[in-house]
């Protein structure tokens, strides 16, 4: 069997492989009235589709624990028990197909209140129609209006957000927990000293920048079971360091192997490494596997297990990626989208035994 579809445990949860699904927003819900943030049929195909496909992990797309946590107003959420009702149809079906349900609980902090991407994904305002975004400090995206800065009382909302978002998401059958903290939304744009001017204990030292992802790690995992694993993902860097020309301060590789340490140490199970997205003009030297030395970095000097997403397209690189122990798991997000029966057609390529469900069984065979 090849390394890419060898199981692996977190805790006392077994996924089939080391294939995964990136969680990928789809602005599909309702924007408005009792189905806000629900769930609907497009999201239980869309799913269910990839973990028939062979995906060993499914992992639902960034879902708000607040309405102003939300992106868009398209977005799912997951702050009352309509939107859990519809998620657990979800979960059934990724899990009857033998596949792992995940769940990335976000809040969009101060790139919140957005239109759609298909609809030009602009910042909008409260005068027409949207909502008023928070964060750490009043410094403001790209483009977009200048947040509130939140309260320390408003900061333990947030953190108990979190953690009643957890508690849905137990209940609708979801066995991964993943806290969102990359990609310059809230958890992040805390971390980075860019987008977090603070003074108080939330702000200035690594140790106060950190502060608030520890928090919410903490409320979701004393919520979550101790047999099921907690995931965070993080930008493991904002791409400024790396840019000999940029004089900004912002978030590093070597930040994020310190903070790996101290959410192993707050009940992390897993890495999820990804990076940028804080700073809009940071330069970004995208190309396939770009970002898999930063969860290799972290694995080496953390133990902590990861996984690697980013321009992993080829079942060859994938494989070569769990094969050298860079990383524990590789997560797949627009390859996914183009086709979702990657991971059978990659078990073929690699030669290794599928598991087709028992309906397509019949007819294609373990290898065919």
């Amino acid at each position: 069997m090849s390394a890419l579809f060898e199981p692996v445990t977190l805790r006392e949860l077994t996924i089939p492989n080391r294939v995964w699904m990136a969680p990928m927003c789809m602005y599909s819900a309702a924007a408005e009235g009792p189905e806000t943030g629900v769930a609907t049929d497009f999201h239980l195909t869309h799913l269910a589709s990839r973990a028939a496909g062979g995906t060993g992990l499914v992992m639902v797309e960034a879902t708000a624990v607040q309405p102003e946590g939300r992106i868009s107003a398209h977005d799912l959420g997951l702050w009352n028990e309509r939107q859990q009702d519809a998620l657990a149809r979800v979960t059934a079906a990724i899990r009857s197909y033998g596949a792992v349900a995940g769940i990335q609980l976000a809040h969009a902090g101060r790139k919140a209140s957005t239109l759609p991407p298909a609809l030009g994904g602009t910042p909008r305002t409260v005068a027409d129609g949207g909502w008023q975004a928070v964060g750490p400090s009043t410094e403001p995206f790209d483009g977009h209006p200048e947040p509130h800065e939140l309260t320390v009382e408003e900061i333990a909302d947030v953190v108990q957000a979190f953690a009643d978002a957890a508690r849905r998401a137990l209940a609708a059958g979801f066995q991964v927990a993943e806290v969102h903290g990359a990609h310059g939304y809230l958890v992040h744009s805390f971390l980075s000293p860019v987008s977090n001017r603070r003074t108080d204990a939330y702000g200035g030292s690594f140790e106060n920048r950190i502060r608030f992802a520890l928090e919410v790690v903490e409320a979701v995992r004393a919520v979550w079971p101790q047999e099921l694993p907690v995931f965070f993902r993080t930008s493991a860097t904002d791409w400024l360091a790396e840019d000999a020309e940029d004089e900004r301060d912002g978030w590093t590789g070597e930040d994020t192997v310190r903070l790996a340490k101290e959410l192993q140490a707050a009940g992390v199970d897993l890495l999820d490494v990804s990076t940028g997205g804080l700073v809009a003009t940071a330069k970004i030297p995208a190309a396939p596997g770009f970002q898999v030395p930063f969860a290799t970095a972290v694995r080496e000097s953390t133990g902590l297990p990861t996984a690697a997403v980013g321009l992993i397209t080829d079942p060859a690189q994938a494989e070569e990626i769990i094969a050298t122990g860079a990383a524990d798991a590789v997560l797949l997000g627009r390859e996914l989208l183009r086709n979702p029966y990657w991971a059978h057609q990659a078990a073929r390529t690699l030669d290794t035994a599928r598991h087709w469900p028992a309906q397509y069984g019949w007819a294609v065979g373990a290898r065919g």
